[in-house]
């Protein structure tokens, strides 16, 4: 590690973004951090100091947005690291589709330009598995980090459309125009386990929609799962790493979990939040009926028929990585973090 190393962090309030942060500092890295509002400073920081951070001499704010020029070339002075972590987040399905793109793209473009500019030695990208195996079904292989979404299925989610294309431009630039820039990619799985605040990310619905009953037949769907503090230890694993340069990197615990052991699990070692999560399971061949006629069935199937069999040799390999928790213990620490923030 370069003891005097300046990180830019974007995206500093977030579920995962704040994880990297307190793991930055706690390995004495230089952070500045990104925020759409300066305000927002002080509840990061709070947040930190709750988590056993004692110092914020380490740690500096500049506000800046993706989607626009503000502040970005300030932001990138003396950094000679970048960790691009803030992506735009679509809660409903946009009306026009392909202008929801635009934003994620012109970001990671515009954190590019700014960072070769600046001289930055490497910006890591979070990316998404959605960019690398949603429609990979073949079952007779591991899905690997040479694999990509088929972003002219539109039974992928526009976020997992978008981050597939916002990732491939990313490619493109560093190809064309990076220079000496260099580049890597995390693309993690659903991201659960204990969050430092009240602040999680979109696969704790699931969980919210388990534990609540919204839920009222539990499909076989089957999911890959990784813990929150993992796939911060990777972004500075592929940051400190020279041969994580050029690569991308599936970020996923071993093995898999369906929604139904989900369920069980809760069940078992989480009873007391656990009344309200159904008994009923629904047959393949029903989800496969209603996807006909729902476009949230036809995501369902496509969830369904995905190979799940990941290859995670890469971080293992070139980033020397073990995972800090199970797939179980990475869900239970994240319906702790649902309780203990009253999020249920």
């Amino acid at each position: 590690m370069e003891d005097k190393a300046t990180v830019l962090v974007t995206g500093a309030t977030g579920f995962l973004g704040m994880q990297i942060i307190l793991q930055l500092l706690e390995n004495g890295y230089t952070v500045k951090a990104t925020v759409r509002d300066l305000k927002s400073a002080d509840q990061v920081i709070e947040t930190l100091r709750k988590n056993n951070i004692r110092s914020f001499e380490k740690l500096t704010f500049i506000a800046a947005e993706l989607t626009m020029d503000n502040n970005w070339e300030e932001a990138m002075q003396g950094c000679n690291y970048v960790i691009s972590v803030a992506s735009p987040v679509f809660f409903d399905k946009p009306k026009d589709e392909e202008e929801a793109f635009r934003p994620a793209t012109e970001g990671i473009l515009r954190i590019l330009k700014y960072a070769k500019k600046a001289c930055v030695k490497r910006v890591v990208m979070t990316s998404n598995f959605g960019a690398v195996g949603f429609t990979q079904t073949d079952t007779s292989r591991e899905t690997t980090e040479a694999d990509w979404t088929d972003t002219t299925n539109k039974a992928v989610s526009v976020y997992e459309r978008s981050k597939t294309i916002a990732e491939k431009a990313a490619w493109e630039f560093i190809r064309k125009d990076g220079g000496n820039l260099e580049f890597a990619t995390i693309n993690p799985v659903a991201i659960l386990g204990p969050s430092l605040d009240a602040h999680v990310s979109g696969s704790f619905h699931l969980l919210q929609n388990l534990l609540n009953g919204k839920i009222k037949v539990i499909p076989n769907i089957p999911l890959n799962i990784v813990d929150v503090r993992d796939v911060a230890c990777l972004h500075i694993k592929a940051m400190e790493i020279p041969e994580a340069n050029g690569k991308r990197f599936i970020a996923s615990a071993d093995g898999q979990i369906s929604l139904p052991e989900i369920a069980e699990l809760l069940k078992w070692k989480r009873p007391e939040l656990s009344q309200k999560v159904s008994s009923k399971r629904m047959p393949n061949f029903v989800l496969s009926i209603a996807s006909l006629f729902n476009h949230q069935a036809k995501e369902g199937i496509l969830l369904a028929k995905m190979n799940r069999n990941l290859s995670t040799r890469n971080v293992k390999t070139i980033l020397n990585w073990k995972p800090v928790a199970t797939q179980e213990e990475t869900i239970l620490a994240a319906v702790d973090t649902l309780k203990k923030y009253e999020l249920l």
